[in-house]
């Protein structure tokens, strides 16, 4: 066994890391001992087991193989018996949480930023996932948060870097790395849960689609999964090499980022199915020929239609859905007889709920669809599903979602996004907000009278815990709402997201554009909440 090298460090001196994980710029990734503390950190909190086996992979981008490498060395100096990692240092974020799952191991650590930019000057970030594949809970990365505060020293093993191109095993100190294909475990899972068949009939038929994979990592599963297995058409798959900038462009699949796609599906010959993924491939994008799906729409309607898998015949257990997503799936819920929770936004709270059985299918409407098949959610998972609905019942995506609104209804949505605002002005709004909670019962704006304004506060059905401040909310009369969030994805400052619902029965105006039926929810978000007066802003950066 090679020799355990401690290096003596001071905690974090610059920019400490997030209760989520640790998301930063490059540059601050690259200061000396920074991903170490942080790797460490976890080692340290989940103490694990002589011998244990850990996941590591990543989305591709700037940094991952140097942090990869370390963070193997660190592992081996730290009691692991052994790593999986993919190959290249790919593995997207629904992948590594079924390889944890599927190899039973301990838990994995998964390199990403998500949905945003890649590159020397652009983001990077760690994660840490348990044992069932889920992001780590609070308890969890709470006390890693506390480690970084005072760790002065992390262990490694010397040793050259391993052959990341090449699957196989390579010995690192005492322990066994594998270099795993990162798209077989995965692709064949996804076999056992659609009707890879009746998709297949359907393309055969003449059935097309296009799938963007941002130049990020669900291209390497997107090319196997949709070309070489379901027998789409060799160029289904767009911007399918993962780069490590992601090709200059921002991989986040919504109508800002992927445009160009969104034009294609808009025009008189687009393909049946449009459709896209993200950095590290746990969001998704559905566009239909002429029809954008709201990702809160989307949940519902794959709830609607779940059974149509054969994975899922006969097992809708519940839905889950994050507070800020639309209510349409509580509506399919209620009318299928199944519970639906509300949960604060964040995967983790999905987590207890699909381990207790409570749930089969969960989302949020940041664009992030999953099931109990995994615990992440899973963009291209997602896209499978929409396939497996069309393909069976025949029918096209605007078709699916008129008939859907006529039987239960349309919640028209939108978020809004104000990106890189004055922290202190932020605040200052969010305080605001709190301050007037109480009064704000009663009172009308324009043709909107508040019926209930609160702080979310979610409690836990399984483990009892409570999660409290998670976002002001503010319900009309007759369905609608406004909710405030500030979020903590990006790097610098801070992001406001406001989000928009209105909601008409099926007797009501289905077919009317989403901006002018949410116009009397964006002025009462401005009247309520002073959006302009504190952040400075006259729009939204974003709008989904």
């Amino acid at each position: 066994m090679s020799e355990i090298v401690t290096v003596s460090t001071r905690p974090f001196e610059g920019q400490a890391p997030g209760t989520s994980g640790l998301r930063k710029k490059v540059k601050v990734f690259q200061q000396p001992n920074y991903a170490e503390n942080f790797i460490q950190s976890v080692f340290d909190v989940v103490s694990p087991d002589p011998g244990a086996v850990l996941v590591i992979g990543g989305d591709g981008r700037f940094h991952n193989r140097t942090v990869i490498q370390e963070a193997i060395r660190m592992a081996a100096a730290n009691g692991y018996g052994k790593v999986l990692v993919g190959r290249g240092g790919i593995l997207s974020t629904p992948a590594a949480s079924h390889v944890i799952r599927k190899y039973k191991a301990s838990g994995g650590l998964v390199l990403s930023a998500s949905h945003n930019p890649g590159g020397p000057e652009e983001d990077f970030g760690i994660k840490y996932n348990i044992a069932n594949g889920g992001p780590a809970p609070e308890s969890v990365t709470g006390a890693i948060h506390a480690r970084t505060q005072v760790i002065d020293r992390w262990l490694t093993v010397p040793g050259e870097d391993i052959d990341l191109e090449t699957p196989g095993e390579y010995r690192v100190g005492g322990m066994t790395v594998s270099v795993i294909d990162p798209v077989a475990d995965y692709a064949d899972l996804m076999e056992t849960l659609f009707d890879f068949d009746a998709i297949r009939s359907a393309v055969k038929g003449g059935f097309t689609m296009r799938f963007d994979a941002m130049s990020a990592v669900t291209g390497p599963y997107a090319h196997e999964i949709l070309e070489n297995r379901l027998g789409f058409a060799r160029d289904t798959v767009v911007n399918g090499t993962p780069l490590e900038d992601f090709g200059g462009h921002h991989p986040d699949p919504n109508l800002i980022h992927a445009e160009q796609l969104y034009l294609a599906m808009m025009a008189p010959d687009a393909p049946d199915l449009g459709a896209a993924s993200d950095g590290d491939g746990d969001r998704n994008l559905i566009i239909g020929r002429g029809r954008f799906i709201t990702p809160s729409d989307s949940l519902a309607m794959l709830a609607a239609n779940i059974e149509c898998a054969p994975g899922y015949k006969g097992r809708l257990a519940g839905i889950a859905r994050s507070m800020p997503t639309s209510a349409a799936a509580d509506r399919v819920a209620e009318a299928l007889g199944v519970p639906c929770f509300e949960t604060p936004t964040g995967w983790k709270f999905f987590g207890n709920l699909l381990d207790a059985g409570k749930v089969t299918i969960c989302g949020e409407e940041s664009a992030g669809t999953g099931s109990d098949h995994v615990r992440e959610k899973d963009g291209l998972w997602a896209v499978l599903l929409w396939l497996n609905i069309l393909a069976v019942r025949k029918i096209s995506v605007d078709e699916l979602a008129r008939e859907h609104w006529a039987r239960f209804g349309r919640n028209y949505y939108a978020r809004h996004d104000y990106e890189g605002v004055d922290k202190a002005g932020a605040d200052a709004l969010m305080d605001g907000l709190k301050a007037q909670l109480a009064s704000l019962p009663g009172q009308s704006f324009g043709p909107l009278t508040v019926s209930v304004a609160d702080s979310f506060s979610y409690t836990d059905p399984v483990d009892g815990s409570v999660s409290a401040n998670q976002g002001i909310r503010v319900l009309f009369e007759g369905g609608s709402r406004v909710v405030f969030r500030l979020s903590g994805t990006g790097t610098h400052g801070a992001t406001l997201r406001v989000y928009l619902e209105n909601y008409t029965g099926p007797d009501g105006n289905l077919g009317a554009e989403t901006g002018d039926m949410l116009a009397p929810q964006i002025a009462a978000a401005e009247a309520i909440a002073g959006i302009e007066r504190h952040t400075g802003r006259t729009k939204p950066d974003v709008i989904t």
